[in-house]
């Protein structure tokens, strides 16, 4: 009989490369949105990412839910037989109040796997982040951060203290209230690659504002970096294996500092004014007291926050794509549909 998965967020970057996938390998979909003016537009992409309409049709519907009520959850999660909740918020600059950040990714998790029990669902996917696992800052040695680290909630940003704080939710939830729940998690450093459609993450507006030329120098620092295919077949993956319940996993392809970027993406496009000159730590932090997009980066600059993806690669299967070559594949993403 077809497995028919719920996953939360369905119009996302990490969502729509999972409903590809799940779509490609059999499952059944039912996907949450917002609205359900975006189910079409999310159908047509599928479909033009190589999708048959016959699969899209038969195999994908769509439900209207919310991080931040509780209408439609239960009936949502009836006769599903997992859940893999994606859905989170992710800004670009930190906001004013963390909380407009930290309450919808804490209380939408707790929500969505207290549905789970009420349905009987018992294999939940969680989609956290390697922003969960670092903290600054570094390691003695810059040695790489893995599945046994957490991020400080001390000296957290507010995007990093959501992840930490939903995860951690619901690793106490299962432990305490639904104990027959399997839960998996996967921590994806900052996700890169082609996105299906023309809506995509936060994450690639980094690259967006690397090739518009907009600053005239980077910040001394770095990501953990990994293609958004390959955290949707994480996700696969850890559902297939029994075994992964219980566990995190964090997924990198590499590390990249924002110098590896720029020379990347010059060497692409040598004809386009991408900044490669690196500025000085007390820069940028002048600099942040006016561009709320830097505030959120100091505590990171001059560190360098390595994520192993050591144990995905051996319990997973998961064979990481090259970072520089999903960079590539980003910007001409961008290039091509007139980004920047």
């Amino acid at each position: 009989m077809t497995q028919t998965i719920l996953v939360t967020g369905a119009t996302g970057y990490i969502a729509k490369h999972l409903i590809f996938q799940l779509l490609q390998k059999g499952f059944a979909v039912r996907g949450s949105v917002r609205s359900l003016d975006s189910e079409a537009t999310l159908r047509s992409d599928l479909i033009a990412a190589g999708l048959t309409p016959e699969t899209v049709t038969a195999d994908l519907s769509c439900v209207v839910l919310d991080l931040g009520s509780d209408a439609g959850w239960d009936a949502a999660l009836t006769g599903v037989d997992a859940l893999m909740h994606t859905a989170s918020p992710f800004p670009l600059a930190a906001p004013k109040d963390e909380e407009t950040l930290i309450r919808p990714a804490v209380d939408g998790t707790i929500r969505a796997l207290r549905a789970a029990k009420n349905a009987n669902v018992h294999r939940v996917i969680l989609t956290s982040s390697a922003a969960a696992i670092v903290s600054y800052p570094q390691k003695p040695g810059g040695a790489p951060f893995d599945e046994t680290d957490w991020a400080n909630l001390e000296t957290a940003e507010a995007y990093p203290k959501s992840k930490t704080l939903a995860e951690r939710a619901a690793w106490d939830f299962v432990s305490t209230d639904a104990p027959d729940i399997a839960l998996t998690t996967i921590n994806p450093g900052l996700v890169l690659g082609p996105p299906i459609g023309q809506r995509y993450g936060s994450s690639l507006k980094l690259v967006e504002r690397a090739l518009s030329g907009k600053d005239p120098m980077l910040p001394n620092m770095g990501f953990a970096c990994v293609d958004v295919r390959d955290v949707a077949a994480a996700h696969i993956a850890a559902l297939e294996r029994p075994q992964s319940a219980g566990h995190r996993f964090a997924c990198s392809g590499g590390y990249l500092e924002f110098s590896d970027f720029a020379a990347i993406l010059k060497a692409q496009y040598p004809d386009r004014k991408i900044p490669t000159r690196v500025a000085p730590n007390l820069l940028m932090r002048f600099m942040a007291l006016f561009d709320p997009a830097i505030r959120g980066i100091i505590p990171a600059l001059g560190q360098r926050a390595e994520v192993s993806s050591a144990k995905a690669q051996a319990h997973l299967g998961i064979a990481f794509r090259p970072v520089s070559a999903s960079l590539l594949e980003t910007a001409a993403f961008l290039l091509k549909n007139n980004r920047v």
